[in-house]
């Protein structure tokens, strides 16, 4: 009996006839109760960092733009008390299987991004032995989905436990480990897009590397 990865209740899979004959079915690990709790972000959003409720480019976005950097950001799910709730058993309680939850809609999502080397957003060498796994590119990697693991992170206070204003003054704490192409497009992929610092330390050494085109991803917002 499979039984879903969040509240273990009992998982009945109904596959259409076409997808068994085709061999296409794609496996679910959580059931109908536990996604829904999952809420998607809104049609009404910031065009640029999918912030809700923003119907035209945000406060947030405008700052970054006054800085340099022109925000290019999507994401699917709402940063909701579900989402934290499974970010907390994933990312802090080490539950690595959970990353099977959103492996099916990432890969989906990311089919419209075809044309881009994607690159997941890396952890500590510390954090790494700590839980043993990166969230980001172990969802990946249950989707099946090809990436360039392209930097890596000094060590250092967790994002997680800086408040807002400590986050956005960040100092550059990334390094490129692999080699760029420059004339590539980039997709970097996060799991929570919180004041897009983060992700914005990473663009800068891309953008420094000559790449013109760099989009970025989360599963939250």
């Amino acid at each position: 009996m499979k039984q879903c990865l969040l509240c273990e209740k009992e998982l009945r899979e109904n596959h259409q006839f076409r997808e068994l004959l085709l061999l296409c079915y794609q496996e679910e690990w959580i059931c109908k109760e536990c996604k829904e709790s999952f809420q998607e972000i809104g049609i009404i959003h910031c065009p640029r960092c999918f912030k809700e409720k923003e119907e035209q480019i945000c406060k947030d976005c405008e700052l970054w733009e006054q800085k340099g950097n022109v925000v290019h950001h999507e994401a699917i799910y709402r940063y909701n008390e579900s989402m934290k709730d499974y970010f907390k058993r994933y990312k802090f309680e080490g539950d690595k299987l959970l990353g099977k939850v959103f492996s099916k809609r990432l890969k989906t999502e990311l089919k419209k991004h075809k044309n881009y080397i994607v690159v997941p957003t890396p952890i500590s060498k510390e954090k790494k032995q700590e839980r043993g796994f990166n969230q980001v590119s172990t969802i990946l990697d249950d989707a099946k989905i090809n990436y360039s693991d392209l930097f890596e992170k000094r060590d250092g206070v967790a994002q997680s436990k800086k408040t807002w204003e400590e986050r956005l003054k960040t100092s550059q704490h990334f390094r490129l480990k692999g080699k760029v192409q420059k004339n590539k497009k980039y997709l970097i992929v996060d799991d929570i897009y919180t004041t897009g610092k983060t992700i914005e330390l990473m663009k800068q050494l891309l953008i420094e590397k000559g790449v013109k085109e760099i989009k970025t991803f989360s599963i939250a917002r």
